[in-house]
């Protein structure tokens, strides 16, 4: 290892932080991703088909929040950084309103209608499901407010390449760490508090959740300390959003994430509804989202299959194997139900997605690096804002609007035995949907590799000109 290397290193308890700030999210933020259509729909009792409106209505709000968190991340100025200090900032409000998103006051569920001005658009709400929405929004608002720092202080705890590898498989064990907690723990304890009332069980549960989610955020916040810093200037509006300008390893970023995230959300959400209804196994539900752990398998061998092959073939293969693994649940569901086949295919997919989730993550940093190269900007917030959290968001919200509108094309009622047109439905979104997603993201990776190539000149070129700024 060069000596250059060897400076770059970061400490375990610096990646042990960095895990922690995504545990931390994953502990509020995996409850809303794999359970919320299933909680408004059965739970609070809101229509399926209005469900999946607010899911993707709280996506037109990022459409403004992403960009907005970018551009005050960018001009955050703080002894603590910029990145860092959003840690200690949201922590409590993300927190609290988690736990209010999982709240039923009974506001009423009679159907009334909304018309848009200056429109003919009309959008059926009740009472419940306007408080599910205020909610639901002001939460994800608040967790591209937490969660966009996760990424965009990546850059700034290490110049190393290789290093932010390494970092990036301390975050997604951190990840999957909380996703694993949750999934093993969130619906036995609901069940344990509620005694057969849900609604008092997730009342009872997601306060000791939001705790867990606030200690993790002050750990990360005291541990994370930024050491690349750039020029102390206040960056012009123009200039974030000339930082996206050509930068096409961005926009690669950015279109493959989207993708990802709609189909993986549509994955998880439709999951509860399949092995309820589908294979009759309600009791497989826990066990299945437990599976999302063994993607720590092929995420920590990430830094090998980076130095074996491309980043870009990496991140392909990952995401291909998805595909593979929706096939496989198909080939189950052909042959009589197999569940030891659904659940091959099921684990498989996790399999896979270390790497087609892991890559971008890791690449992000490199196409912020690109921008900096290609025009002297870096906006670090503000790309990672909308290439990584409102990705995220905008496939939670997408991923779980467009299986609720298929489920209620179908025919879907809550809490009864499902006609075939409805199991049907429940099929396509389970099976179809996520495997067009993933097929769609590979698209544009297969054009990275010429950006991924000039990696080695775009940093040298960039440490000249930190240098010579410096002197």
């Amino acid at each position: 290892m060069s000596s250059e290397a060897r400076m770059n290193k970061t400490s375990y308890i610096k990646r042990f932080s960095y895990a922690a700030s995504d545990t931390a999210g994953q502990l509020v933020f995996c409850v809303i991703s794999f359970y919320i259509l299933k909680f408004y729909t059965d739970v609070y009792g809101i229509p399926v088909a209005i469900a999946g409106t607010i899911l993707l209505f709280a996506r037109f709000t990022d459409a403004l929040d992403a960009p907005i968190w970018g551009i005050v991340f960018d001009k955050t100025r703080s002894r603590w950084g910029k990145s860092r200090p959003w840690f200690l900032w949201l922590c409590f409000p993300f927190a609290a309103f988690g736990v209010l998103t999982f709240l039923t006051p009974q506001l009423g569920n009679s159907v009334k209608t909304f018309v848009v001005p200056f429109t003919s658009l009309h959008i059926n709400y009740t009472n419940n499901a306007l408080y599910a929405a205020v909610t639901y929004i002001v939460c994800s608002v608040l967790y591209t407010g937490i969660n966009t720092p996760v990424t965009s202080i990546l850059s700034a705890l290490t110049p190393d390449p290789r290093e932010r590898v390494t970092l990036t498989c301390f975050r997604m064990f951190g990840s999957k760490l909380g996703v694993l907690f949750v999934n093993l723990t969130a619906m036995k304890l609901v069940q344990f508090f509620g005694q057969g009332d849900d609604r008092k069980g997730f009342m009872i549960v997601m306060p000791f959740y939001a705790t867990g989610t606030v200690l993790l955020y002050l750990f990360a916040f005291r541990n994370l300390e930024e050491v690349v810093h750039e020029k102390k200037q206040s960056l012009p509006l123009a200039d974030s959003f000339r930082a996206i300008k050509r930068n096409w390893p961005w926009i690669i970023i950015f279109v493959s994430s989207l993708m990802f995230w709609i189909a993986f959300i549509a994955r998880v959400s439709v999951a509860p509804y399949f092995f309820e209804y589908t294979l009759g196994r309600k009791d497989l539900v826990p066990t299945a989202f437990a599976l999302d752990f063994i993607s720590l398998v092929t995420a920590f061998g990430l830094p090998f299959f980076c130095r074996w092959t491309s980043k870009r073939n990496v991140w392909i293969f990952g995401l291909l194997g998805m595909v593979i693994g929706q096939l496989i649940e198909y080939f189950g569901i052909q042959n009589n139900l197999s569940v030891p086949w659904i659940m091959f295919g099921w684990a498989f997919g996790f399999l896979a997605s270390g790497m087609a989730m892991a890559m971008p993550f890791s690449v992000l940093s490199d196409s912020v690096d690109y921008g900096e190269w290609k025009t002297g900007i870096r906006a670090a917030g503000f790309l990672t804002a909308i290439g990584a959290a409102f990705c995220l968001k905008a496939g939670a919200g997408l991923g779980g609007a467009l299986p609720a509108w298929i489920m209620d094309a179908h025919g879907y009622v809550a809490n009864v035995s499902q006609t075939a047109a409805s199991l049907h439905g429940i099929e396509i979104a389970f099976i179809w949907l996520p495997a067009l997603g993933f097929g769609l993201a590979i698209l544009p990776v297969l054009f990275y590799k010429k950006y991924e190539l000039l990696e080695p000149r775009i940093h040298a070129e960039l440490d000249a000109r930190r240098a010579q700024v410096s002197k």
